[in-house]
């Protein structure tokens, strides 16, 4: 029988002991970067990382932050979403997505976004067919180095 549960990651070694699971979407980040950036992102920016164990391992990852802007209103981002690659179509993507949704139902936000890679078709056909999202604009990058 699985155990299946979803917990917010709060300290520092919470945090790390998520990173090779969310460094398999975030390749660029060393644990030092990673564990800098998530722990800058709370404080700052409001950022919240939850992790979906099963059995008492981790095998999704999802870092969300709640905004409000003119366009969208009060909504939470989706900034990262991923499920370990040994543990792909075991349904943990779509529950650890639910769960963001009913998070921001519960505080009162209109509508969940996020942003997907070009490259990623696999996560596109998981997010419009399997979860219902709307294609509503294109993002668009200026490193400024």
């Amino acid at each position: 029988m699985d155990i299946l549960t979803i917990c917010e990651l709060q300290s520092e070694k919470e945090i790390l002991k998520a990173f090779p699971v969310m460094n398999q979407l975030r390749t660029h980040l060393d644990e030092k970067n990673y564990l800098d950036l998530v722990t800058e992102a709370k404080e700052k920016d409001m950022y919240r990382l939850f992790a979906l164990y099963d059995q008492g391992e981790i095998v999704a990852v999802t870092g969300f932050k709640p905004m409000i802007t003119l366009y969208y209103g009060r909504f939470v981002w989706v900034c990262d979403l991923v499920t370990d690659k040994n543990n792909r179509s075991n349904g943990y993507g779509e529950k650890l997505l639910a769960y963001v949704h009913e998070w921001a139902k519960e505080n009162a936000y209109e509508s969940v976004a996020l942003s997907s890679g070009l490259q990623r078709t696999d996560a596109h056909r998981f997010y419009e067919g399997k979860m219902d999202y709307d294609k509503v604009s294109y993002v668009f990058k200026k490193p400024l180095k």
